[in-house]
């Protein structure tokens, strides 16, 4: 049980810091902090819209739920649950992205 919760842990911070360094490289370029609002104006951008809302969702969640209890003063239940979400979900995008490295990873050697 022991190796299984160190993997788990292991991919859900892969996939958080994942999201983390996407919304940042995203602020970086568009000088506004990543959302869930999509660009449908073009199909490259749509596409990029869902890969972004993708893998930096956890983070997205994370920051918006913080602030709603910091500048709203929402209830701290409502930053357990989005914590909840946002690890399964950093975990399930640690996962495809380690997936996806070691294929990679593979395929080169």
């Amino acid at each position: 049980m022991g190796m299984e919760m160190f993997a788990l842990v292991y991919v859900t911070c892969v996939g958080f810091v994942c999201a983390g360094i996407l919304a940042s490289l995203y602020q970086i370029v568009s000088h506004r902090p990543a959302g869930f609002r999509m660009v449908m104006h073009t199909l490259p951008g749509a596409m990029i819209s869902v890969v972004l809302c993708m893998f930096a969702g956890p983070f997205i969640i994370m920051r918006n739920a913080l602030r709603g209890w910091r500048i709203e003063d929402r209830h701290i239940a409502w930053v357990f649950g989005s914590s909840a979400i946002a690890g399964v979900w950093s975990a399930c995008s640690g996962v495809l992205l380690l997936n996806m490295f070691v294929g990679a990873m593979s395929a080169v050697t």
